[in-house]
């Protein structure tokens, strides 16, 4: 599973690590009963802190999107998938609301904001890495 962070993107580090493992059990990336990376491994293929790596699986067990496994370590819930996509999707609709609310109050009409939304999408098609792709690969679209 690949992570991408960004300590200077505005949000914090283990809600980008909780986002992520949503994200990635969302698309089947990560399937029910699959463990998650330990908390050591994690820290040290991320070079973060085992705090905040513990403090996001705190995070994915209190959102019961993980469960402890006594002995083997955090598994992803049976009924994780349906809600990491509803999850998933409402992230993305709030995100997109603000930055259209952005737009239309900046004095942009709507045909120009579609505009930017269908070059932006061409642009990014096929270059964007997912959840499940390695950091050198683009994504297919």
């Amino acid at each position: 599973m690949f992570f991408s962070i960004d300590p200077q993107g505005g949000v914090a580090i283990y809600d980008q690590i909780v986002r992520q493992v949503k994200f990635a059990i969302a698309e089947g990336t990560l399937g029910p009963g699959q463990l998650l990376p330990s908390v050591r491994m994690l820290s040290q293929q991320l070079a973060i802190n085992p705090n905040t790596i513990a403090r996001a699986y705190l995070q994915l067990q209190a959102d019961e999107v993980v469960e402890s496994l006594r002995g083997r370590g955090l598994a992803v819930c049976a009924g994780a998938p349906q809600q990491c996509r509803a999850v998933r999707r409402t992230l993305i609709t709030q995100r997109l609301r603000s930055v259209l609310a952005e737009a239309l109050h900046g004095g942009l009409k709507a045909a120009e904001i579609r505009e930017i939304v269908r070059t932006e999408l061409e642009s990014l098609s096929g270059t964007v890495n997912t959840i499940s792709s390695n950091p050198g690969e683009a994504a297919s679209s």
